[in-house]
């Protein structure tokens, strides 16, 4: 059985920049070998539950400022309107057509480069509470038996008004706040983690939710979890990967 994964994606350029994030995930996605991927992502929130349905999800390029190259990047996986119109009678989720952010596409063309894999994505409905979003992750766990990999994409640590040069060391405060999660996740301490706000400094590495949200919905559809991969881009930005077995 596939595990849920956590997936903190960083910046854009992860998908060009060999970092430590980078080498990882591409040894990562060499040891999976899943019939589809079913992604929620931090960059598509929402107010109710949306699935696409495309049967081919466009490249969306949901950024500004970065080098020409990263906008030409393209990452041509199919979609599965079979599976997402499932979910949605499943989850009663909304279907809609819908392409690829980068929260998906950076991190799965690092995983399966050759982009054959079929991807849905699932909207993160961002005013859903933390429990909410944990049940939403307990009703994909089945997918697992189904050798469909379950992903959560954001970042375990994500203010951006603090990022520093990519090699910068980590503040503190970071290491803090993502030591603490470490921990919680060690013990499988859910109800810690369902109440993650209330973490040290959890404001100051999160001044919006959105990017550790899919961690919830990624614990809600495994097991005991394990940190995989450790390393921080941008002094800030901790690259962190959990898997739930």
């Amino acid at each position: 059985m596939l595990p849920s994964l956590f997936i903190s994606h960083g910046s854009p350029m992860l998908a060009l920049t060999r970092t430590p994030a980078h080498d990882f995930l591409r040894g990562l996605g060499q040891r999976l070998q899943p019939k589809a991927v079913v992604v929620v992502s931090a960059h598509w929130a929402s107010r109710q539950l949306l699935v696409s349905t495309s049967a081919h999800p466009e490249t969306i390029h949901d950024f500004g400022g970065f080098p020409r190259e990263l906008f030409e990047c393209q990452y041509p996986a199919p979609g599965e309107p079979e599976l997402a119109l499932r979910l949605a009678r499943e989850l009663n989720a909304v279907p809609t057509e819908r392409g690829l952010d980068h929260g998906a596409w950076v991190p799965l063309s690092l995983m399966f480069p050759q982009a054959e894999v079929p991807v849905v994505s699932l909207s993160l409905p961002a005013q859903w509470s933390n429990a909410e979003l944990a049940a939403l992750g307990e009703r994909l766990a089945a997918l697992r038996n189904e050798n469909i990999l379950v992903i959560g994409s954001g970042s375990l640590t994500h203010n951006l008004y603090e990022m520093q040069a990519r090699d910068a060391a980590m503040p503190a405060w970071v290491g803090e706040f993502a030591d603490w999660v470490e921990a919680r996740l060690a013990e499988d301490d859910r109800e810690a983690l369902l109440a993650w706000e209330s973490a040290p400094k959890a404001r100051e590495n999160h001044p919006t939710p959105e990017h550790f949200q899919p961690l919830l919905v990624a614990m809600g559809a495994g097991g005991q979890a394990e940190r995989l991969h450790h390393s921080v881009e941008h002094g800030v930005l901790a690259m962190d990967v959990y898997a739930f077995g």
